[in-house]
Parts: structure tokens; sequence; C-alpha cells
């Protein structure tokens, strides 16, 4: 009967810890030779070979930022540890869905997109976001906003 040791470590998780700092770091050090900053804390990215027209028009392969997506024989390969989930190659690509981004930001917001019209209406709204946070550091209040701009009776 084997003894129990009085250690409870678990090597797997040890060894899975180890791994994915090396990836992290392996990462770093990839896109630190592109010059391009991540914004994303994770994400994914796909192709649909069925949809494709890669062969045709190389247009994301064009676009990306990193060099993450290449030419390979017959398809759009794509290098996820150079990928930084931008979506240049969406925006590039002329087939909607074709490419599928799935990306998580630091504050844990998940989002989804797969054609030029659905990641420019999400920047639009991050964008939104931002200019009313502006507004709101200068004017905290609508009678601020009044009495910086109340016209001076003559």
């Amino acid at each position: 009967m084997p003894q129990e040791s009085s250690s409870n470590v678990d090597i797997f998780n040890l060894l899975s810890d180890s791994g994915d700092k090396a990836k992290k770091q392996q990462r770093e050090e990839l896109l630190a030779a592109t010059g391009v900053k991540e914004f994303f804390a994770e994400g994914t990215i796909s192709i649909d070979k069925r949809t494709c027209w890669g062969i045709e028009c190389k247009l994301c392969i064009k676009a990306c930022p990193t060099n993450a997506l290449y030419w390979k024989t017959g398809e759009v390969g794509i290098t996820e540890d150079l990928c930084v989930y931008c979506g240049a190659c969406v925006l590039s690509c002329m087939v909607d869905d074709c490419i599928k981004v799935k990306r998580k930001r630091e504050d844990g917001t998940t989002e989804k997109f797969s054609k030029p019209r659905d990641l420019i209406s999400l920047e639009n709204r991050i964008n939104a976001k931002k200019r009313v946070e502006r507004v709101k550091e200068v004017f905290p209040t609508a009678e601020a906003y009044c009495e910086r701009y109340k016209r001076k009776k003559q």
C-alpha cells in the first residue's frame, strides 16, 4: 500500500505554472521585437478555411501589425504567440465571418467580433465611454457646466 506524503504539493500545477510563465516570457520577447503594445489579457483568433479567399487577396496578412498571419501552402496560417487581437485582419478581410476574434480586456470584459461593422461599432462604444468620462472630469454636474458658460447680462 503506498504511503501518503505529508506535503500536499501538486506537481502538475507546478509544471503548468512554469510552462505558462515561460510562454508569457517568450510572447513578451517576440512582441518586443515588433514594437506593438499588448492591450488584451488573453484572446483567440480563428480563420474559417471554408470561406477564406486568402489565395486571392492576402489582405489580412498585409494588415497584421505583428506578422501573426502568414501564407502557408494553400491557406492563411496563424502564429498565436504573435497575435495581439487588434482586429486589423478583420477590418481588412473582404469576407464577413471569415476571421473570428475573441479577446478579453484587463478589466475582464470579453469582446467577440468577426465583421468589420462589429469591430467599428465596438470601438465607437468604447471611445464614447472614454469621452463621457473626460467630460465628467471637467464638468461633474450640469450646474458646473452652466456656471462656467452662463452668459453675462449686460
